[in-house]
């Protein structure tokens, strides 16, 4: 900045100086205002849904989640029934658990093998 060396120029300057205040303080004001309402908790939950529904791939991981859990149901049914044992209940839980994570991780191998048995079947 140069020195000021009149009167005229010292009003010139506060002038620039006050409109860049004003200036600045509406971007303040409108950038609190998307703050505030980025903030609330109804438009936090709509961003939330909106990024899950952008997301790649999310269809692929509720249906390989699915299938996990609906074989991690089955296999605890056929292998231990309904048992009123609570040390036999809790081995279920883990071994539903355990076949549910499994079949998630590997879903597109066991879509395909099940796929490839199901047109033998059929043929």
């Amino acid at each position: 900045m140069k020195n000021i060396t009149s009167i005229d120029e010292l009003r010139e300057s506060i002038l620039l100086l006050e409109m860049k205040q004003a200036n600045e303080w509406c971007l303040l004001k409108e950038e609190f205002h998307t703050t505030y309402e980025s903030l609330k908790p109804m438009n936090m939950i709509k961003n939330t849904f909106k990024d899950m529904a952008t997301t790649p791939n999310l269809k692929t991981d509720v249906v390989n989640s699915v299938i996990g859990l609906a074989a991690g149901f089955i296999a605890k049914k056929v292998l231990l029934g309904n048992s009123h044992n609570p040390i036999t209940k809790i081995l279920g839980i883990v071994l539903e658990i355990a076949i549910a994570n499994k079949v998630a991780k590997n879903a597109d191998g066991i879509k395909s093998i099940g796929s490839t048995i199901l047109k033998k079947i059929i043929n």
